[in-house]
């Protein structure tokens, strides 16, 4: 029987434009430019539909075409689509300049409409069945501070396992008063100096730092070096594959998260969970959309051969 997996957050349009040749920073510089649905925690469940679970999505849309756009996006990935359509609003929109290796230059975000995903919207009934009757909860921090406490408390009153994407710096801090209670936090290394305050010099200093501020259980990637995990007790490294072409980086670490969760659904402890996720990310960063549109259980089981072993820290 499929698991099934709720995700709340993120859903919108993701524009791209990327640099042809070298960077010129305060000019103009030539590229091409390129659309698609995205958003931290739509990648994350069409990455999980891909891989077999059962999804449904619920996120703040605007009654335009570009909500119209998201949503033939997750019908066609076999999402279970429950948005709240505010008609008179715009769709959020992400907007990006990527350079021509595939790294980030800058990015827009443009999500004021998610402020109106208010947690008593949790207490519909249908929102509160669905919450019931999955097997994991998944949200991004696209969402307000006060709803993502406010999830984070009902799936630990119904004991349903609780993951979280950072999604950036700025928002990641919303997070910080039910810190503790989220179950598997995924983020980057900016996003996770911007929890602790400081960033350390080495994987090693991540742990501790984190430990500090009452996390127990997290991945923090690190770009092209080890990758840190903190598994209760344990932290282990794992350095990810270096992919012999880099599309783009976009939705790369929404992959890992959604890798990772697959095997922790399958029954695998957290630090060997992570080398799904590597692979599903090294996939994804091969691939010029968010979410490699080949992702399958067998290619992810390809990709896992070229991921090393984890290393403990202690």
């Amino acid at each position: 029987m499929k698991k099934k997996i709720l995700v709340l957050g993120g859903a919108h349009i993701d524009r791209r434009g990327r640099i042809s040749g070298e960077t010129a920073p305060g000019a103009s510089n030539p590229g091409t430019w390129f659309e698609e649905p995205g958003g931290g925690g739509f990648n994350a469940a069409r990455n999980l539909a891909r891989l077999g679970f059962q999804v449904t999505m619920i996120s703040p849309r605007g009654g335009d075409p570009i909500g119209e756009m998201v949503g033939e996006a997750a019908d066609f990935a076999g999402i279970d689509d429950r948005p709240f359509v505010f008609l008179d609003r715009k769709t959020p929109s992400y907007t990006a300049i990527i350079e021509k290796d595939g790294n980030l230059v800058i990015a827009l975000a443009d999500m004021d409409l998610y402020r109106f995903f208010v947690p008593r919207r949790l207490s519909i009934r249908w929102v509160r069945e669905a919450f019931a009757a999955h097997d994991l909860i998944l949200f991004d921090a696209n969402l307000p501070e006060e709803t993502i406490a406010a999830i984070v408390a009902k799936a630990r009153s119904l004991a349903k396992p609780v993951a979280a994407i950072a999604i950036s710096p700025a928002k990641v801090v919303r997070l910080k008063p039910c810190i503790a209670d989220i179950d598997y936090l995924f983020m980057n290394e900016a996003e996770a100096a911007a929890l602790a305050g400081e960033r350390p010099d080495d994987a090693g200093g991540w742990p501790p730092l984190l430990n500090e501020i009452g996390i127990r259980s997290a991945v923090v990637t690190r770009g092209r070096r080890e990758l840190v995990a903190l598994c209760g007790d344990r932290a282990v490294t794992l350095q990810p594959p270096i992919a012999e072409t880099l599309a783009d980086v976009t939705g790369a670490g929404d992959s890992l998260a959604a890798g990772t969760i697959a095997a922790l659904l399958h029954g695998l402890p957290l630090e060997q969970a992570i080398r799904h996720g590597t692979a599903a990310a090294a996939l994804t960063v091969q691939s010029p959309h968010a979410v490699n549109e080949n992702l399958t259980p067998d290619l992810l089981n390809e990709a896992l051969a070229l991921v090393p072993q984890i290393r403990i820290l202690h």
